[in-house]
């Protein structure tokens, strides 16, 4: 806008200036008794031919200076259509990924009650039967204990599983507490996961947040451990300014500003779909052999 402002005050100041000059030169003389010589007609013929070039000259300027302005509106126009088309392209792609998450959430919800409620409830019952069939019977057989056994491994199997779907302890205790046990769950002998937070274990937000910033940071932790080759890890949690702060760092390999595409490709794009749904923000600061650091930032649930 401040180009096309630049040219209509160009072109302003050169009509005011061509109009000053053609006023001036337009101007009546006074008229004298002393009559007009041959020399002053041919000094007046000259001066019309000047003026009719200078007005002619001036008209191709201002028809250039016109071309220019209009190249340039046309080309703002289409560079606003192109970013216009790129933003919608981009909702659409993040509303599908959105769609696409919330589904997944649903359904993992579902399952893990399923688990939980039904399946593990059966094998329970199961289990509950042939200890008291055998017990009345007085019936030791190898094959009984086995099946017994059988039955228990798929039981705690099931629990697990309903368990990862979605996590007792962020169901029970909430997000703060589940990520300090997710650092504590993940931590081994090759890489070790800190835990820090100015926010008390017991303070809990609504479940749909907790649950998507549980799962974004689990999927933090999965790329640290396949693929930075770290040896230690520590996330940061805090709030301030009605802002939830996520700060996570790893000693890791890194990886250059030229391959942020190839990194995208480690699930980056669903999280900042996710992110982009609460309005929030995620930056990324990477360098070789130097750690990446991960600053996420989400106004807080009313």
């Amino acid at each position: 806008m401040s180009i096309f402002r630049t040219f209509l005050l160009l072109l302003l100041f050169i009509l005011l200036s061509a109009n000053i000059n053609l006023n001036q030169e337009n101007a009546t003389p006074i008229e004298t008794s002393i009559p007009v010589s041959q020399n002053s007609k041919n000094n007046n013929a000259f001066e019309l031919q000047f003026r009719t070039k200078k007005i002619v000259s001036l008209s191709i300027v201002m028809a250039i200076l016109l071309f220019i302005l209009f190249y340039f509106f046309y080309q703002n126009n289409k560079l606003k259509q192109k970013i216009k088309r790129k933003d919608t392209k981009q909702k659409i792609l993040l509303d599908v990924i959105n769609a696409g998450i919330d589904s997944q959430e649903v359904e993992r919800k579902k399952i893990a009650s399923f688990l939980h409620d039904n399946i593990n409830s059966l094998l329970s019952s199961v289990g509950l039967h042939l200890n008291t069939f055998t017990a009345q019977n007085n019936i030791k057989s190898e094959e009984i204990q086995k099946a017994k056994s059988i039955l228990a491994e798929a039981h705690d199997l099931l629990r697990d599983m309903s368990h990862d779907l979605v996590p007792t302890l962020l169901a029970r205790f909430g997000l703060i507490y589940a990520l300090e046990d997710l650092c504590e769950k993940n931590s081994n002998s090759s890489i070790l996961f800190e835990f820090s937070s100015t926010i008390s274990t017991e303070k809990r937000y609504i479940e749909k947040f907790e649950m998507k910033l549980y799962f974004i940071v689990t999927e933090l932790f999965n790329n640290i451990i396949k693929h930075s080759g770290a040896r230690k890890a520590k996330i940061m949690l805090s709030e301030k300014d009605n802002q939830f702060t996520i700060i996570i760092h790893d000693d890791g390999k890194g990886f250059k500003s030229e391959k942020r595409n190839q990194a995208e490709g480690f699930g980056l794009n669903r999280i900042r779909a996710r992110i982009k749904k609460y309005k929030g923000s995620i930056s990324i600061n990477s360098k070789s052999n130097e750690g990446t650091s991960i600053k996420i930032l989400v106004p807080l649930p009313h």
